[in-house]
């Protein structure tokens, strides 16, 4: 963490609950270590712009938290509650967010190169030009998702989506299959018929076949 940046920087607005706000005033005086947030409740917070490059925020409440333009390069995200957070242009590069809570969270433009996101719920959230490059989101909800203009490349994307999942503009290669869930009933679409389902839809994505282990 370059200590400089962060000695400059300052949250626009601190949390609302006492200890979290102690946590980030000690990480901002110290220099050398990350802030560990884990368990922590940052909402009411606008932390725009810092860097929690390698931080822990495992199980923090972040719901509704201001975080555009913020660093989490490498930090670990395990099942925190994002629901609703602004994380427009976000770094997200490598960050581990296995099992958190994204619904209706908006990651415009973030960078999400080599993110984690088994099992996330990302339910309603935004990533309109959002780079998801490598990423893998096995068993991500993505039911009602805007994927408008996102970037994949060979993504493990065995996520769950349904007619309301926006995917014109996007493009790139993913692994099926996908699950195409409906009121009452759902199946899973790979290959062609994945490709035909997202170019359907205004996207164009290429299916590639899972790489077979070395005999």
């Amino acid at each position: 963490m370059p200590s400089g940046p962060r000695r400059s920087w300052k949250p626009t607005a601190f949390p609302a609950d006492p200890e979290a706000t102690r946590r980030v005033r000690e990480w901002l005086a110290e220099e050398g270590y990350s802030l560990n947030g884990v368990e922590h409740d940052f909402r009411g917070a606008d932390l725009s712009g810092g860097d929690f490059s390698s931080s822990w925020f495992t199980q923090a409440v972040l719901a509704g938290v201001r975080l555009a333009g913020a660093s989490f390069y490498r930090a670990d995200l395990q099942s925190a509650d994002l629901a609703g957070a602004d994380l427009t242009g976000a770094d997200l590069v490598r960050a581990n967010l296995d099992g958190a809570v994204l619904r209706s969270a908006r990651l415009d433009g973030a960078d999400m190169v080599k993110a984690s996101l088994h099992g996330a719920d990302a339910s309603g959230a935004s990533f309109r030009g959002t780079r998801i490059m490598g990423a893998s989101l096995f068993g991500a909800d993505m039911r009602g998702a805007d994927l408008t203009d996102a970037v994949l490349f060979q993504n493990t994307f065995k996520v769950t989506v349904d007619d309301s999942t926006v995917v014109r503009g996007l493009t790139g290669t993913v692994f099926g299959p996908i699950t195409l869930s409906a009121s009452a009933s759902s199946r899973q679409l790979a290959g062609a018929e994945l490709e035909e389902w997202i170019g359907g839809r205004g996207g164009q994505v290429e299916v590639i076949a899972p790489r077979r282990p070395p005999q």
